[in-house]
């Protein structure tokens, strides 16, 4: 008999013998028969054991099995109305493959318990369907990148050099130096334009930001692109389009599982390119009238990003930052010499950013000026100066959070649950 996962038991199998193989969700027992929910990695099923339909000492195992002990059971698939989903499994063998402690996990716990016990945690139905919805967004990410003829590359962790803020690096001892995880990608992946012409990665990131917010993790994975003979309009296009492809992915492979984590998959569908754009002063302008304290040179944090978007139900870009508040590596923007070309990726329903990305500076003198005002080591960046030196073009770049687009797809009220182990300011274990 081979075995069947829970999604696929269907109307089509009703009386025909099927064998599960699972751990128990819920499981009661009332007289001579047992209601036990078996959950695999497909969702649950309802499986019933009666004594006298099973061997005797299949019908104590049932009976003696708690939560998330591990079962095989063979019996024949029958409709019940009242069962979830509409089918149950009436058992003609019931085997315990291994049998679970009583389970440390019980309703309204805390969620310090619920982290301390994350290994147990990720097999919630949640958690589960949190991942496939990840696996999902990164199958569409890849699959659009493949089809607009762009390379997968492997670009390095351990780096010397600072694309970010380098007081939030993670500084490690490698060998006699010291070195430092890596921010991003970006400046290895611009290096591989001038062979490869198009190339992302998808590698983990690391920020030391005492940050305890719910938008903010210690090590998170980042999907990054680079790309020769691209200006920042043509970037975003990219964006756009990009963020489409994974939400029709997550729309298509799991309906079931955005439906379970409350998001309508209807609302994601009809998102769709092109996004508003909307230049960073005016944004300054929407948020003055609706209150908030900020003028010319304030960030977009938390707060301001939400109320941006609250009102929204599709993205959108605010572009042409000013340079006080971002990185050295973006171009200058020709008609506003006070900012760069560059976009931040709003998603909607107040949640805010999820892209970063800009058209890349190419003068070399603009780059030294910005370093040695800050006191960097241009010797930590000669290579990267290099690229300017010889042979460079106009090209751009992005990089997207990806527990940050898992979050607001799947309604999460924090960044943590958007990653089977999160590592944050106050948590390594487990």
């Amino acid at each position: 008999m081979r075995r069947a996962y829970n999604r696929h038991l269907s109307k089509d199998l009703v009386g025909k013998q099927v064998q599960l193989r699972g751990w128990l969700y819920r499981t009661r027992s009332s007289g001579g028969i047992v209601f036990a929910v078996v959950r695999d990695s497909t969702g649950i099923m309802q499986v019933t054991v009666k004594k006298g339909s099973v061997p005797d000492e299949d019908f104590d195992s049932a009976v003696k099995a708690g939560i998330e002990s591990s079962v095989e059971i063979d019996g024949e698939l029958a409709e019940d109305k009242r069962a979830p989903g509409g089918f149950e499994v009436r058992a003609k063998r019931f085997q315990v493959a291994g049998l679970s402690e009583p389970f440390p996990i019980t309703e309204y716990q805390s969620t310090e318990l619920l982290l301390d016990l994350r290994h147990l945690w990720i097999r919630s139905r949640e958690q589960t369907a949190v991942s496939k919805v990840k696996a999902a967004i990164l199958m569409g990410a890849r699959k659009w990148f493949e089809e607009n003829d762009y390379i997968e590359v492997t670009p390095p962790i351990i780096t010397a050099v600072a694309p970010e803020d380098s007081t939030t690096l993670f500084q490690i001892k490698y060998f006699d130096r010291i070195a430092y995880l890596s921010q991003s990608a970006q400046f290895y992946l611009e290096s591989l334009i001038f062979s490869l012409d198009k190339v992302y990665s998808l590698t983990p990131s690391f920020r030391a930001e005492k940050s305890r917010t719910p938008r903010h993790l210690a090590e998170y994975w980042h999907l990054e692109m680079e790309a020769a003979w691209m200006d920042n309009e043509e970037n975003m296009r990219v964006q756009e389009e990009l963020v489409a492809a994974m939400l029709d992915k997550a729309v298509e492979k799991c309906p079931d599982e955005l439906k379970l984590l409350k998001r309508d998959p209807a609302t994601l569908k009809r998102i769709r390119p092109p996004f508003d754009r909307m230049k960073y002063e005016e944004a300054m302008d929407y948020l003055q009238k609706r209150g908030l304290d900020v003028s010319w040179g304030s960030d977009l944090g938390a707060i301001e990003e939400r109320e941006l978007t609250k009102d929204r139900d599709m993205p959108v870009f605010v572009v042409n930052y000013p340079k006080e508040l971002k990185p050295f590596y973006m171009k200058e923007n020709p008609e506003d010499p006070r900012t760069y070309k560059n976009s931040d990726l709003l998603a909607p329903e107040g949640f805010g950013e999820i892209i970063g990305g800009s058209e890349r500076e190419t003068d070399n003198a603009r780059m030294i000026a910005w370093l040695e005002d800050k006191g960097e080591s241009l010797d930590n960046y000669k290579w990267y100066l290099d690229l300017r030196r010889y042979g460079s073009v106009p090209h751009s770049g992005f990089g997207l959070g990806i527990e940050r687009i898992v979050t607001w797809i799947c309604k999460l009220d924090h960044i943590r649950d958007a990653t089977p182990y999160p590592r944050t300011v106050a948590r390594v274990y487990p």
